[in-house]
């Protein structure tokens, strides 16, 4: 490796870190500039291959690293490495480290520093009212006694083919108005993730991979869950890379398309964070919610609690913990309960748009 690679690398890793002060200038030169022809360069240069070239990708990474870790071992075992050798190759780690969190931020990673989406639609974001999480429950109990009789057991079937599913997603993002959602999404790269069953035990239900591009949805989960998910990986596609953002910019999304099977999947999905959200303050009238929800909305929670119970696993805990020091290390304090945030969201739009305005 070049000394001057070297000393590129730290420039840009100082330069990245120096871009948390410079928000405004991160939105209008990188999340408004670079990075959306950067991303529909990608999705337009892998979008039309049939599987995710970005797990490939990870899975040979995965096995490069295992053949470096076991070189290690043996080599010490073997009393084969020297003091100079084994400082050489943690040079070289650090080296693909620094490489791999310089590229991060470059293709993506940015997009943590803008300034909030809340700012730029003029919203307010305060701790819920247990009036506002009151009104917020009742009309999506609302909406889910309305499409749940809508979406029939053929409709959920027709998403076994990915390609509806993809489509109705892409579909249902051409409908937000320009003053929420300014960047149109084209040369959709939408793939089911190769790793969908082992990632049940990882606890993920889709990731963005900023090195290609392309949205990756678990495609093994209940397929209630499946059109809110494919939303929120498309949301990231475009540049929210909050959770909260990614999430109200998929009810946003969800909202407006014409198909019940993706309004039914938000409301569904939302029922539950807002039952989160009061169970918070108050336990016995977040269980009232929930026995006033339609039948079929109780056979979809209770399927989704088992498919979760039967797929936990020790390493679960694990990645989360890790994937929670992730999320507040970018811009996001409150770890993995930075996705509950989008019920606060959901009530601040109501509030400054009005209460028809969403849902």
């Amino acid at each position: 490796m070049r000394q001057w690679s070297w000393w590129l690398l730290i420039l840009l890793t100082v330069l990245i870190r120096l871009l948390v002060y410079f928000p405004d200038w991160v939105e209008r030169y990188y999340s408004q500039g670079i990075f959306p022809r950067l991303a529909q360069g990608q999705r337009l240069l892998l979008g039309w291959v049939p599987f995710s070239f970005g797990d490939l990708l990870y899975g040979f990474l995965f096995v490069a690293l295992l053949y470096q870790l076991f070189q290690l071992l043996y080599g010490l075992i073997r009393k084969r490495f020297t003091p100079g050798s084994l400082a050489e190759l943690l040079k070289r780690i650090f080296f693909l480290l620094l490489l791999g969190y310089v590229g991060f931020n470059l293709l993506w990673g940015l997009n943590y520093n803008r300034p909030p989406l809340a700012e730029r639609l003029r919203m307010q974001i305060t701790t819920p009212e247990p009036a506002e999480l009151d009104t917020l429950a009742v009309d999506l109990l609302q909406g889910l006694n309305q499409y749940a009789s809508l979406v029939t057991p053929a409709q959920r079937d027709s998403f076994n083919r990915k390609k509806r599913l993809f489509n109705g997603a892409v579909e249902a993002y051409g409908y937000l108005p320009s003053e929420s959602h300014p960047i149109r999404y084209s040369y959709p790269s939408i793939k089911p993730s190769l790793f969908s069953y082992p990632g049940n035990y990882l606890g993920f239900q889709g990731y963005y991979n900023p090195f290609t591009g392309e949205a990756q949805v678990n495609t093994t989960i209940p397929p209630f869950l499946e059109p809110f998910v494919t939303a929120h990986e498309i949301a990231h596609q475009l540049g929210y890379a909050r959770e909260q953002e990614a999430n109200f910019m998929a009810v946003l999304a969800c909202d407006r398309s014409p198909e019940p099977a993706f309004r039914y999947s938000m409301y569904f999905d939302l029922f539950l964070y807002t039952l989160g959200e009061i169970s918070l303050q108050d336990t016995t009238r977040a269980k009232q919610y929930l026995e006033a929800a339609p039948a079929q909305v109780k056979a979809d929670i209770a399927t989704y609690r088992h498919f979760m119970r039967l797929h936990r696993s020790p390493l679960e805990r694990v990645i989360m913990i890790l994937y929670d020091e992730f999320l507040r290390a970018n811009n996001q304090p409150n770890g993995k309960f930075t996705y509950n945030e989008v019920v606060s969201w959901v009530i601040a739009y109501r509030r400054t748009f009005g209460r028809t305005s969403l849902l």
